[in-house]
């Protein structure tokens, strides 16, 4: 049986701060511990839900370092370190894998987005991956960057010894499923949209990297499970049960929505760094009855019961 390596469920997880802006190394520590409890396959630091373009480098550093004391060996630990250049991406890797990351998530480069070629975007990756000390995870996130890895793309840098998979944040199933179908067998496709994650399930994805994972673990490891399993009825059903939160602390309210969120089931959230603000009451008001709503029976027994 072909491993996959880093298939499963992750969570994407939020960087807290204090009330000065620095970052609170207190409520990491809470937050990670907490997790650690849960069945996810690991956790990744400094993704775009970690605000990971609002840290400068040795705060990012240092959120590493102190995420990792938490995270046992055998669970795995995967840090975004994507630059703008390819020099300073490859800098942050190799700090990273000093740090303990077991792997390293690397978006793509976009602030000079109209010349970032399939030529280019390919050899910018080739030189991340020669040079990690760790495998490398690509890392499309096409809704901040505005840059999208071709599959073709995809296809190529997926036969490099040292490139193991790839994070796609978007809701394009047509695009997962023609990587899934383009990459070797030992290639590993996580989905980063929670609302698509049954149907990207469905298109060969081997897990995700979802901060809806962050609240709802135990979930997302038994839809997965169920859609291996060819149970798809529960697996689609607690799909929809999901999706309304899946949307609130995705696309429709972001990072402020998923700290609020946080904050609500127990974690430390608090507030994202400027220029980002706090979810407002309403939004917030929203996201407490969705919680409340899942919260309220158990979720996984009454999906059990409509199994076929």
């Amino acid at each position: 049986m072909i491993q996959r390596p880093f298939a499963g469920i992750h969570t994407p997880i939020a960087t807290p701060f204090q009330h000065d802006g620095t970052v609170d190394e207190v409520a990491l520590r809470r937050n990670v511990a907490r997790w650690m409890q849960t069945p996810l396959t690991g956790l990744v630091i400094l993704g775009s839900n970690g605000e990971a373009p609002q840290l400068d480098d040795s705060e990012a550093d240092r959120v590493v370092a102190v995420a990792r004391e938490g995270v046992p060996r055998g669970r795995a630990f995967i840090v975004g370190t994507g630059r703008e250049s390819t020099r300073a991406t490859i800098q942050a890797g190799k700090r990273a894998a000093e740090a303990g990351a077991d792997a390293v998530l690397v978006r793509t480069p976009a602030f000079f987005k109209s010349q970032m070629t399939a030529d280019v975007l390919d050899r910018h990756y080739r030189e991340v991956a020669d040079a990690s000390p760790v495998p490398v995870l690509l890392y499309n996130v096409t809704m901040f960057t505005g840059v999208t890895l071709p599959v073709e793309s995809v296809a190529r840098l997926a036969e490099h010894p040292n490139i193991v998979g790839m994070k796609e944040s978007g809701s394009d199933i047509g695009y997962i499923a023609d990587c899934v179908a383009r990459t070797p067998e030992a290639f590993t496709m996580l989905a980063g949209s929670a609302t698509t994650f049954f149907h990207a399930l469905c298109a060969g994805a081997d897990g995700g990297v979802l901060a809806l994972a962050s609240l709802f673990p135990g979930e997302l490891v038994r839809m997965r499970e169920w859609v291996a399993a060819g149970e798809l009825a529960p697996a689609r059903e607690l799909q929809n049960r999901l999706t309304p939160i899946a949307r609130s602390i995705g696309g429709t309210y972001g990072v402020a929505g998923l700290k609020a969120a946080l904050d609500l089931a127990g974690y430390v959230g608090g507030a994202p760094r400027p220029p980002l603000r706090p979810a407002p009451p309403a939004v917030v008001d929203i996201i407490r009855t969705q919680l409340a709503a899942l919260g309220a029976e158990s979720l996984l027994s009454s999906t059990a019961s409509s199994r076929p």
